[in-house]
């Protein structure tokens, strides 16, 4: 990938060496890593003071890069996130049984969105991996909105910034059930 972005090209070899890196998505910047880098993943846990049991969101570009971390999917529910990706619905579906307890919080469930964000979308395709994606903020602090807002409060906690505009939305992505298509987060 020659003509890669020097920016993208850092975040992508930030994550495959393991690292936290912040990128903007759809609403807000986020904090991600490898889904199965634990040492990454406890890092951002510290970084937000956050409970292990809450679990994690992953992203990705294609629907496939999230087959590994769930349960085998029915017709029905495949074609629901089929219908719905890439975009801002977040789905809550059966998770595989080896999935680490950091991703799914010890639940049978994991949330799961493929992106259309162009920053996030890019930085899966080139990383070639789902990855975690959670707000950048400590806990209790408003989600940082810009780079310049990353560096400023988490810049000592992460290794990679990716620059670039979050998208235009004002709150956070839908989050449904895909067994019920119960709304459990209003987006």
């Amino acid at each position: 990938m020659p003509g890669l972005r020097w920016p993208l090209r850092r975040a992508r070899e930030t994550v495959w060496g393991g690292g936290v890196i912040a990128y903007p998505t759809e609403a807000v910047f986020g904090l991600g890593c490898d889904p199965l880098e634990s040492a990454a993943i406890t890092r951002i846990l510290a970084i937000k003071a956050r409970d292990a049991a809450k679990g994690f969101i992953l992203i990705a570009s294609r629907i496939e890069q999230l087959l590994p971390f769930l349960a085998p999917l029915d017709k029905v529910t495949r074609r629901k996130l089929q219908d719905s990706w890439p975009g801002p619905v977040t789905w809550v579906v059966p998770a595989a049984r080896d999935i680490p307890f950091w991703l799914s919080g010890g639940r049978d469930t994991l949330a799961v969105r493929v992106t259309a964000h162009p920053a996030a979308y890019e930085l899966c395709e080139i990383t070639g991996l789902a990855l975690v994606s959670t707000s950048a903020n400590r806990s209790g602090r408003t989600p940082a909105r810009s780079s310049l807002q990353v560096r400023t409060h988490l810049s000592d906690a992460v290794d990679c910034i990716l620059p670039g505009r979050v998208g235009a939305r004002r709150k956070p992505t839908e989050i449904r059930d895909a067994r019920t298509d119960r709304v459990l987060r209003a987006g």
